[in-house]
């Protein structure tokens, strides 16, 4: 029978059972006992140590990528949104001034009319009547005053020969002073009565668009009546009247003092209307003026604009929003609303990486919104870079890779910041 050899080192269980079955079966020296024992056990070891070592030796994870933008100062340009009310910049309530009956009406309801238009045409006949009547007291007046004339002439030259009285003589010349009188009232009589029959046509005194009539023809109308027959406003341009907090004037004030805002020129300030649909008005417009004392209901100060309307599509009563610059940030900072996180005080805070990779959280002082960023008052300076991507991956300590998203200071502006207005920055630096 032959003697069985020792099991691979491969399965060390079993080489062990199998080495003693055939150390049974053949004696050994004891030396050579105690080598194979140690055989057995070292194969066992070098299969216990290369199921163990990928666990003990395994790389280090990498470091987590973060996408972030560098800072950057720039001037920035701010602008905010106020509410406002079109108005029509005259409006002409159109009455008759003398009483008739309405021949026709000469215009279309909603239509544009000229200054001096003939709106309305009054009945004239009677007061075409009233003025050749007032011109025959003209001309009976002129002729008894060149009658007086005559007179006077007459006994002036008499007079010279003793053939009349001193009283005579005055009593012919009162007469032509009477006979003058006379002609002048009568001149005045006439000119009321053509007055009054110009009145018969209605005209109006402004151009622009024209409102309903409240009359149609044969309607009875009377002089200076209550009630209008219709109203025409100028539409082109038009007014807008847009109302500032007065708080927002002394914030302004105060940034102009201390250097944080510069005041933009009025001949350079714009302002854009967005209407109630939302779309904007294509046409920009200009300051006019600012209102020199608050609403003590309100707390607000009138600001006026105006409009170019070629189109009328601004109509007087219409609300909108105004969209006015402001004054601008010399070197102004921005941080995209993305990177910035509030905590449950409401405190504002970043994450910065510094140029060793590490992360840093960094609290902030955010002034107000510029377009899809924050534009900061405090806490970051230019060059610095903040985590806009992958911050919700690391926390304040960690080592990270970054790669650039961008540049700080590309935001755009906001219509609805909260920037003061250049209207108000005008009425704050009176």
């Amino acid at each position: 029978m032959s003697a069985a050899a020792p099991a691979s080192p491969q399965d060390p269980v079993n080489a062990v059972a199998l080495s003693a079955v055939w150390l049974r079966r053949r004696p050994l020296s004891l030396l050579a006992a105690a080598a194979l024992l140690s055989l057995v056990a070292l194969a066992g070891c070098q299969k216990s140590g290369a199921q163990t070592a990928p666990a003990g030796g395994a790389k280090p994870a990498a470091p987590v990528t973060v996408g972030v933008v560098t800072l950057a100062t720039q001037t920035v340009g701010l602008s905010t949104e106020l509410p406002g009310r079109v108005a029509a910049p005259v409006v002409a309530e159109i009455r008759p001034q003398v009483r008739g009956l309405i021949r026709s009406r000469n215009f279309v309801e909603g239509g544009t009319v000229k200054a001096g238009q003939v709106l309305y045409e009054i009945e004239p006949d009677s007061y075409r009547v009233a003025l050749a009547s007032a011109q025959a007291s003209v001309d009976r007046a002129q002729a008894t005053l060149e009658a007086a004339r005559l007179t006077a002439q007459r006994r002036a030259e008499l007079m010279k020969v003793e053939a009349v009285s001193q009283q005579d003589l005055q009593d012919a010349q009162v007469a032509v002073k009477q006979a003058e009188a006379d002609l002048a009232s009568a001149k005045a009589t006439r000119d009321s009565a053509q007055l009054n029959l110009s009145r018969t046509q209605v005209t109006s005194p402004i151009g622009g668009r024209v409102d309903v009539s409240s009359v149609t023809p044969g309607a009875l109308v009377t002089a200076d009546q209550a009630t209008v027959l219709t109203t025409v406003r100028q539409t082109d341009p038009v007014q807008v009247d847009i109302s500032q907090s007065s708080a927002e004037l002394l914030r302004l004030k105060r940034d102009f003092a201390t250097g944080k805002l510069q005041k933009v020129g009025a001949e350079d300030a714009r302002i854009r209307l967005v209407l109630e649909d939302g779309s904007v008005y294509p046409l920009p417009g200009k300051l006019r003026m600012a209102g020199v004392s608050v609403n003590t209901t309100t707390g607000a100060v009138t600001l006026r604009a105006q409009f170019p309307n070629p189109q009328g599509d601004l109509m007087p009563g219409m609300y909108v929003r105004a969209q006015l610059e402001t004054g601008s940030v010399p070197e102004g900072l921005q941080v995209p609303q993305q990177a910035l996180s509030r905590d449950s005080r409401g405190a504002a805070s970043v994450l910065v990486v510094d140029a060793a990779g590490v992360v840093e959280r960094r609290a902030v002082t955010v002034n107000r919104a510029y377009g899809n960023a924050w534009l900061v008052s405090g806490g970051l300076k230019a060059g610095e870079r903040v985590i806009v991507e992958g911050s919700q991956k690391v926390k304040a300590g960690d080592t990270v890779q970054v790669h650039p998203v961008g540049t700080g200071g590309t935001g755009a502006p906001a219509a609805n910041g909260a920037a003061p207005a250049t209207a108000a920055a005008s009425a704050a630096s009176r």
